[in-house]
Parts: C-alpha cells; sequence; structure tokens
C-alpha cells in the first residue's frame, strides 16, 4: 500500500491549520500518520507565509513512491518542491 502526501487539520475552529504529512492511504485525515514533512496557512499573506515544507523529505518519499493529494501537489507546485514528470 502505498502512502499519501496529504493535509492533516491542526487548527481550532475559525482557525485553519494544517500539516503537510505522510500517512497511510487508508489512515482518517486527522488520525495516524507517519511523518510531517510541514505546513500549510491559508490565511498567510504571501505563497511563503502559507506554505512551509521541508523541501528534501518531499523528494525522498515522492521517490519512495508517495503519492500527494491534489490540493498537497498544487502547494508543492508553488513552493517549487515538486515538478510533475514530462512524457
Amino acid at each position: 500500500m502505498a502512502p499519501r502526501i496529504r493535509l492533516r487539520r491542526v487548527g481550532r475552529k475559525k482557525v485553519p491549520l494544517y500539516r503537510i504529512v505522510i500517512a497511510d492511504q487508508e489512515s482518517p485525515r486527522d488520525g495516524r500518520f507517519i511523518e510531517v514533512i510541514g505546513t500549510y496557512d491559508p490565511k498567510g499573506e504571501t505563497i511563503a507565509d502559507k506554505v512551509h515544507v521541508d523541501a528534501e523529505k518531499a523528494r525522498l518519499w515522492i521517490s519512495r513512491g508517495a503519492l500527494p493529494s491534489d490540493t498537497v501537489q498544487s502547494l508543492l507546485k508553488q513552493a517549487g518542491v515538486f515538478q510533475p514528470a514530462t512524457a
């Protein structure tokens, strides 16, 4: 079973904050995870304020076969970490 790179909500009510985590595909959204590789604050002013990610860990997990969710994939693109493979 391939791990996924996805968001895990940790913010309180009306103040969203997410951690970018590596989790098994069948784990619940806010359930068990393997490793935290970054954070996402949707209320940040700039992209640098919004997304903080450890690029080396993200690339390592992608090379191991972890699939990012659609949202995380777009966040990693904005942060300059993920470049989709071109055929």
